[in-house]
């Protein structure tokens, strides 16, 4: 059973950041092979989704209002160990993000910068992609929006 709670940065233990930080590099530097800045002074503005499973954080995403990182509300850095993704977590965590983002800012549309691969997870949480494809730290993007 997966956990989830929310928390702004001021909130956050040090151990819950290193975590965070730590699963971030995990999958986003070491699994896929890719040289980034994860650490970009935008933990300090975010909500932070951390999914748990027996007191060990297996899925994260961060959420922001609009406004904060891009014109609208918007979900980020949605991560998840790569042993559990079997087990579903991604929508889990994905679907409290966007509760998350209703409840903290009563905004209803959001947008991603998603990974192209991850294109029909996205559309089944009714998210559409919105113009061409782009390179963000040479993966390839597309950026998504959840009309309402």
């Amino acid at each position: 059973m997966l956990q989830i709670f929310s928390k702004t940065y001021n909130e956050l233990k040090k151990e819950e950041l290193y975590q965070i930080l730590q699963l971030r590099s995990e999958v986003f530097v070491v699994e896929q092979d890719c040289v980034y800045q994860d650490i970009d002074f935008k933990d300090q503005k975010a909500i932070h989704i951390l999914g748990y499973k027996q007191e060990k954080l297996v899925a994260y995403t961060r959420i922001f209002k609009k406004g904060e990182y891009f014109e609208n509300a918007s979900i980020g850095r949605v991560v998840v160990v790569k042993k559990e993704r079997i087990k579903s977590y991604g929508h889990l965590i994905f679907k409290a993000s966007i509760k998350a983002v209703n409840k903290f800012f009563n905004e209803e549309e959001i947008k991603i910068s998603a990974q192209k691969y991850l294109k029909n997870f996205y559309e089944s949480h009714n998210f559409k992609q919105i113009g061409e494809e782009y390179l963000e730290d040479n993966i390839p993007h597309i950026t998504m929006i959840n009309f309402k």
